[in-house]
């Protein structure tokens, strides 16, 4: 709100224009310590803290000193979250310019924590000194369950307590489990209507339906995305159910189902694109491309470890702080057995493509969508996943990967258009 209407707030009364400086100057000492007097606030939290703001900011500067933002925690601190006052008294005590950007101030009680402020809070001079999110008890089982998760996802303190305030359950992490209740619907389906569960492939009805990847009906734009509910047999299901959901639902908790969507579909249009590429006789089921986006984005955010050097420039160094950093007793088990799901299901799609066709010439399903997957993990994903609080917008790596991606598929369309006459490619007859 304006000046002129802080200045209306109760407590506070109207300076004349032609006072003196020394009368505006009591009459301002005295606005301030009757507003930290005042208990009752307005009830906007944004209209509350920008009054609050603009008391401390009497020229309107958009800043204010890091003894008077003190000052106001000092006073008001208790109606915050005792995890979001140690942020705020970290980001005080961090500034090196002695003064309070209002904007940070606002996107961090709004929950969108700008790059200028995560800078503050890393390079603050100190580190945060409360005690430790994992000392804390007397949490309920909902409380335990998004620390567990803090833990297993977020290598920073700072960033684990900040999640562990802000998460409500709502929305709740749907969209990899409506996913994956859509394959098993898909496949109890087609199992019954062929009659097999395993190896699924070798029906002559698998590759009927309108959902697989098929070399002679790649112009049907859908399945370059639809392939994802078909699966070889219950061995294919399985396993990318495993990784699905050990490692797809604790990241939708944490980043959203926008951000884990965006990454889930880039894997699978990069994988069916990759395969009309680089196999291009061959057809694609399962969605192998979308979980290893994930699998591998995030092991990648495990390993990497990022550092904030004096340029605020952004690198990676190896060994890693986050991999010490996500102290969880299940992180070492979650992390082998998604290794382990990742390396039999590869070596199985790899068998299973050179395996005999059981109705040559269509060869069996490609394994090079894992591929594409793994490559949009380590480069988009990464990205996307490495700061949860930071708007991607605002990160210049995203758009060069996002940029590089759009290239990629752009590039596969007009080699599906026109590549496939050129180089005179023999396929397979249609299902």
């Amino acid at each position: 709100m304006e000046k002129s209407s802080t200045r209306m707030a109760r407590g506070t009364r109207e300076v004349p224009l032609n006072s003196s400086p020394a009368v505006a100057a009591n009459a301002e000492g005295e606005e301030i310590e009757v507003l930290e007097s005042t208990d009752v606030l307005p009830v906007s939290p944004e209209d509350q803290w920008k009054s609050l703001f603009d008391k401390y900011d009497p020229d309107n500067s958009g800043f204010i000193s890091t003894e008077r933002f003190r000052d106001l925690l000092a006073t008001h601190g208790s109606e915050l979250d005792p995890h979001k006052l140690e942020v705020l008294l970290a980001l005080a005590d961090g500034n090196a310019d002695g003064k309070i950007c209002y904007q940070d101030f606002v996107n961090l009680m709004s929950n969108k924590r700008s790059n200028s402020f995560r800078r503050a809070i890393l390079q603050g001079s100190r580190q945060i000194k409360g005690c430790s999110l994992r000392d804390e008890v007397g949490l309920g089982l909902s409380q335990q369950l998004v620390r567990h998760i803090a833990y297993e996802t977020l290598p920073r303190e700072v960033d684990r307590k900040w999640y562990f305030d802000s998460y409500t359950y709502c929305p709740p992490p749907w969209l990899i489990l409506a996913i994956t209740i859509a394959e098993v619907a898909v496949f109890m389906y087609y199992g019954f209507q062929m009659d097999r569960f395993v190896l699924q492939v070798s029906s002559p009805l698998f590759l009927k339906s309108p959902l697989p990847y098929h070399p002679q009906l790649r112009a049907q734009a859908w399945r370059y995305l639809s392939y994802i509910f078909m699966h070889t047999g219950i061995e294919h299901l399985s396993l990318n159910m495993a990784m699905q959901l050990l490692v797809g639902v604790p990241l939708e908790m944490v980043h959203g189902a926008l951000r884990i969507g965006l990454v889930y579909v880039c894997g699978v249009l990069a994988g069916s694109l990759t395969v009309s590429v680089t196999d291009m006789m061959a057809p694609v089921v399962g969605s192998s491309g979308g979980v290893y986006a994930l699998v591998s984005a995030h092991l990648a955010n495990v390993v990497m470890m990022p550092c904030i050097p004096h340029h605020h420039s952004q690198v990676f160094s190896f060994p890693s702080k986050n991999w010490s950093g996500m102290k969880c007793q299940f992180k070492l088990f979650r992390m082998a057995m998604a290794l382990v799901c990742m390396s039999v299901e590869f070596g199985r799609a790899v068998w299973l493509r050179f395996y005999p066709p059981a109705f040559p010439p269509c060869p069996n399903p490609s394994f090079v969508a894992h591929l594409g997957g793994v490559v949009v993990g380590l480069t988009l994903g990464v990205v996307v996943l490495q700061n949860y609080e930071q708007r991607l917008q605002e990160q210049s790596l995203f758009w060069i990967f996002f940029c590089v991606y759009t290239l990629f598929v752009l590039c596969a369309v007009f080699w599906n258009i026109f590549a496939y006459s050129l180089l005179d490619v023999r396929l397979p007859p249609p299902p």
